[in-house]
């Protein structure tokens, strides 16, 4: 969870895009990144894969007039409201964007493509039908927000009594390039996001990076059986409070 996914970028920059705070062009550049090329397919009246900005212009045709984010895992169906199709493809990718004023979802499928030594990304969003019901265990920001900082000190502390807490050149590394890239424009989110939002997200990528080292540096010094089980039973819940953040109610873009 050192970046955002591919849905956050999505759901935030065409949330932007809907409230008319960036352009198409900025829109899609910021959602592909450093992907090769994104297209969607299953659009009505598409009868092909079409490129993203014809995508967001005809979702805002058919209703659409906001994004969310969907983040769900094995057991905990986050940010989904159903049909049983569309859960099990986001559960498959384990993340997905769901449509406000037209019963859309966007399941994002990742194909590695090019030579070896020069591999992109190309994805192709799936465009479902989705049951118009409350999404399942969304917090609001403001309990987001407490439980991220709850979850922060009980991570730290119960990684540092296991030995696991970042540590290492590795490690390291991975502080660093989260440091800088938070510094790099405030690109946690897009145009016109109340701060409360962009500090929760924040504050869930770091809690993911704590969760990240933990999981990436071995053994560390849980070399029991039962210190690693103690080291996962303490990690699960921090992560399921980190991808709970990133789902949060309220997180839409301010119109000026």
């Amino acid at each position: 969870m050192l970046s955002e996914s591919r849905s956050g970028r999505l759901a935030a920059w065409g949330n932007a895009l809907l409230a008319g705070l960036v352009s198409p062009d900025d829109a899609v550049l910021a959602v592909v990144g450093e992907d090769a090329v994104h297209r969607v397919e299953g659009l009505p009246g598409e009868s092909a894969p079409v490129g993203l900005t014809l995508a967001l212009g005809r979702l805002r045709t058919l209703g659409v007039t906001g994004l969310r984010v969907a983040l769900p895992a094995p057991g905990h169906p986050l940010g989904l409201s159903g049909p049983p199709e569309f859960n099990a493809r986001a559960l498959e990718a384990e993340e997905a964007v769901v449509c406000h004023g037209a019963a859309f979802g966007l399941v994002p499928q990742v194909y590695e493509a090019g030579p070896e030594g020069d591999v992109h990304a190309e994805v192709l969003w799936q465009v479902l039908p989705v049951r118009e019901a409350p999404p399942a265990d969304v917090p609001s920001l403001g309990e987001a927000e407490r439980e991220l900082a709850e979850a922060l000190r009980e991570a730290t502390e119960v990684l540092s009594k296991l030995d696991v807490a970042g540590s290492g050149p590795v490690a390291e590394a991975a502080i660093d390039a989260y440091r800088a890239r938070a510094e790099r424009g405030r690109e946690v989110l897009a145009p016109g996001y109340p701060p409360r939002a962009v500090r929760v997200l924040e504050l869930a990528q770091r809690v993911g990076l704590l969760v990240s080292l933990a999981y990436g540096n071995g053994h560390g010094g849980a070399v029991s059986a039962s210190e690693m089980a103690a080291r996962g039973a303490a990690l699960r819940p921090v992560e399921r409070t980190a991808r709970r953040a990133q789902v949060a109610r309220e997180c839409l873009p301010v119109i000026r």
